[in-house]
């Protein structure tokens, strides 16, 4: 398939707003890992897994800017932006689940699943059935009961309808420029912002995404030469920094040391169910989750129509270490020994958009 799950501007709106919540769907298993990571120990670890979280809110805003860009409106506080973790993202004919943990081997393995290169053997397979009743990240909005094989292909399949919609309508990019995210409201190390405006910046914006770790088969490095996202978590499974000229298996830079054991043990992928009711524990959950709504909010006032509040947000998700080590220091009765995490149980605020 070639973008035939996509066939008018709707269906297009419908897949952009499912790359978002994908895009999203990472950020809390990844910050759950960085601030699980003893301050004093493992700081290449934190370091790599930082800098990915901030390339996520780099891709979450560029598949904005595209969406902004044909007439659609972000929005994540919409009821089911923020999935139930464990999630399921596809690996190829089956899929796996995205847990929120504490850094470690199975933490790392997610992540690299989640980042793997992943093509499928033809265009005829790039959809796969989906176990009936589950919910898939990199689902198709549009064809019930399929997912795509990975989730590069997922960012195939919005370019090649992007490309049939925009030469059949000429309006397609419609969207109000004032509602695009340029450079001056983000920095990230690896990659800029650039707003959308044709089929060339929309198509360069979503394969930016693919290529700067979420699956395409694009080699170690992307584009501007940053090491892609899967071979940053490679990294950390392989115990060396790679350079230039590597093979993907064997990195030859410096070693990379881990220390998986000074860290932080919580429970996986917690739920508000597993704490104390009436505990301060549990306050201090709803708390956490209180105040991710409100980092979404101010995401979604960013993304329609006041670009600046972008930094805002950026500051607000690392103010978030408050919340994290109030639950990750301390002992959740009845887990074993293991201590709280937030569970991303997010209640639903509304944004106010210009």
């Amino acid at each position: 398939m070639t973008g035939d799950t996509i066939k008018n501007r709707d269906d297009l709106i419908a897949y952009l707003d499912a790359a978002m919540a994908l895009e999203h769907a990472t950020i809390p298993p990844y910050l759950t890992a960085y601030y699980s990571i003893d301050s004093t120990t493992n700081s290449d670890a934190a370091h790599i897994i930082r800098v990915v979280a901030v390339e996520e809110m780099l891709h979450l805003t560029l598949a904005a800017n595209v969406l902004n860009a044909v007439g659609g409106q972000p929005d994540l506080t919409r009821e089911g932006f923020v999935p139930r973790y464990p999630a399921r993202l596809p690996d190829g004919e089956d899929d796996f689940f995205v847990d929120l943990r504490s850094f470690s081997p199975a933490a790392i393995d997610t992540f690299c699943q989640i980042e793997r290169p992943g093509k499928a053997p033809a265009a005829g397979s790039r959809l796969v059935r989906t176990d009936p009743g589950k919910t898939m990240l990199a689902a198709s909005p549009t064809v019930d009961g399929m997912h795509f094989f990975s989730i590069g292909e997922f960012y195939a399949e919005i370019i090649a309808g992007l490309e049939r919609l925009a030469k059949a309508d000429p309006g397609l990019f419609r969207g109000d420029p004032a509602r695009q995210v340029g450079p001056e409201y983000f920095y990230s190390g690896g990659g800029t912002i650039k707003p959308v405006h044709d089929l060339d910046t929309a198509r360069d914006a979503l394969q930016f995404i693919a290529d700067q770790g979420e699956g395409s088969d694009s080699g170690l490095y992307d584009a501007d030469g940053e090491l892609a996202h899967y071979y940053r978590f490679r990294q950390l499974q392989l115990g060396h920094y790679y350079q230039p000229g590597d093979h993907s298996e064997r990195p030859s830079g410096p070693p990379l040391s881990v220390d998986w054991d000074t860290v932080f043990q919580v429970k996986t992928s917690a739920r508000l169910a597993d704490y104390p009711p009436d505990s301060e524990l549990r306050a201090v959950a709803e708390a956490f989750n209180a105040d991710y709504g409100r980092f979404l909010a101010l995401l979604t006032r960013a993304f329609n129509g006041e670009p600046p509040l972008l930094q805002e947000a950026v500051w607000h998700m690392f103010r978030l270490r408050d919340g994290f080590n109030r639950l990750m220091r301390n002992p959740l009765p009845g887990s074993g020994g293991l201590n709280a995490a937030p569970t991303f149980e997010v209640p639903v605020f509304e944004a106010v958009t210009a």
